[in-house]
């Protein structure tokens, strides 16, 4: 057979194609991103169906009942995945070393294992040995569930074919070498070359896959970008190796919602889902403590209360700190200078900390009033009543603007115990008739905050 090999240039942030080495990408504008990379045309590896391939009206689409959702029984997982593995999908799963990511997905292979069928584990990074121990720490004892320790892809694909899984996991897709391809694991071609050829098995066999990727020192999934677009969905396992929750959050999802959250806590018998995680990152406190306050945020549709708390105390430095953990830096900076302007208070020269409770990461601004009060409590000394939560988007003349959602975080508040709300005056014109239970106290701007706290 002609050897049609062909050498080309491709950039590793968008791939970007050229025949000649390039300073700068003309696509992305990135410097140095070109790498030399080799096009090989003398293998075929699946034989063109001789049936024409004719485009069809979209209402002449027929399909049999295995096109459907598998549910895997671990209901965390199967609420980032919109519902449940979809046949035929490619599962994307990425997280820092020792987060987790291969203790999830054995017990989702088993679980999987036992509601739909036969499930093949594929290590590369681990022997089967290994492997079994874990299994046995984790009680993954499924009788459709086969594990395979390889790293050569053409063998992988060999066993995927001869076994017909319903479900396939590659672990992981870094570690994997194809020997057409003439540069090392890992490499940006590999990883692309890899997961193309995993893709193009589960489109056509109808086998759902899921692959695990290693990140970069700044989180993101090592590789070329490209390997986030070519899968349809995205998952990111977070967590502080230090605390036992960890965060399945959902980037990309072709088959349902993106940005939803699901919460595990880890233990000795791996990740154990958690049902009620509101209850559970409230702290246990019986008397109020200045700079403490709950508010009550959205990850994807699940709302959850949180604790917010601050620390204000004097500082010896030029610079003042300003340390944040879990909320935005930026954003606590603008709702600081808000409090200077605004409320006339002096932070020049006090060193300023905030912090979410229970290693939850949160972004969205409707968390601001619960930032603001935590700063507010923990400098003037003041005790926010602990049947209460807040929550609001501060504005930088002052005022409090109205959030979406208010019904649910409100019944979500109610539905731990809470009694009192403080909420923009917006929101609570409202949602003032839709609660008797719960007094709706609707604040206009941040100057109301301090009289309300003096009245607390």
């Amino acid at each position: 057979m002609k050897n049609t090999s062909k050498t080309f240039f491709s950039c590793k942030q968008c791939n970007y194609e050229t025949l000649q080495w390039l300073g700068r990408c003309p696509s992305c504008g990135s410097w140095n991103s070109f790498i030399r990379q080799e096009r090989t045309g003398n293998r075929t590896l699946y034989p063109k169906n001789e049936k024409e391939n004719h485009a069809q009206p979209i209402n002449g689409f027929r399909f049999n009942e295995e096109d459907h959702r598998f549910q895997s029984g671990i209901k965390e997982f199967d609420r980032v995945l919109g519902g449940g593995v979809v046949s035929g999908s490619l599962i994307l799963i990425g997280g820092e070393p020792g987060i987790g990511k291969s203790t999830l997905v054995l017990q989702v292979a088993n679980q999987l294992a036992k509601n739909i069928g036969k499930s093949l584990y594929i290590t590369a990074e681990e022997s089967i040995r290994q492997i079994h121990l874990r299994a046995q720490r984790l009680s993954v004892n499924a009788e459709q569930l086969f594990l395979l320790s390889e790293t050569d892809l053409d063998q992988i694909i060999v066993q995927i074919l001869h076994l017909k899984p319903k479900i396939a996991v590659i672990d992981s897709i870094q570690i994997i070498n194809d020997s057409s391809i003439p540069s090392t694991p890992g490499s940006v071609n590999q990883v692309k070359n890899c997961t193309s050829r995993l893709m193009e098995i589960a489109k056509k066999n109808n086998i759902a896959m899921i692959i695990i990727g290693h990140v970069t020192k700044g989180g993101a999934i090592a590789g070329p970008k490209i390997l986030e677009h070519m899968v349809d969905t995205v998952l990111y396992l977070e967590g502080e190796r230090f605390h036992s929750f960890r965060l399945l959050r959902g980037i990309k999802n072709r088959f349902g919602p993106t940005n939803e959250l699901g919460i595990f806590q880890m233990e000795n018998k791996g990740l154990k889902e958690v049902i009620d995680p509101s209850a559970i990152l409230l702290s246990s406190r019986t008397l109020p403590i200045p700079g403490t306050v709950t508010t009550v945020t959205f990850e994807g549709s699940r709302p959850l209360a949180v604790e917010i708390e601050a620390l204000v105390s004097s500082s010896f430095l030029n610079n003042p700190r300003r340390i944040t953990t879990g909320v935005d830096y930026n954003r606590v900076s603008l709702i600081i200078a808000v409090l200077e302007n605004r409320l006339g208070l002096q932070f020049q020269y006090k060193d300023i900390y905030v912090n979410a409770a229970g290693g939850i990461k949160i972004t969205e601004p409707a968390v601001d009033l619960g930032i603001a009060l935590a700063i507010i409590s923990s400098s003037k000394g003041f005790a926010i009543d602990m049947n209460t939560v807040v929550f609001g988007e501060l504005g930088l003349t002052g005022e409090l603007r109205a959030v979406g959602m208010i019904e649910q975080r409100l019944k979500e508040a109610q539905k731990i115990g809470y009694t009192k709300s403080i909420i923009p005056l917006e929101n609570a014109r409202q949602t003032s008739s839709l609660f008797d239970n719960l007094e709706i106290k609707g604040v206009y701007n941040v100057q109301e905050l301090i009289d309300i706290m003096k009245k607390k």
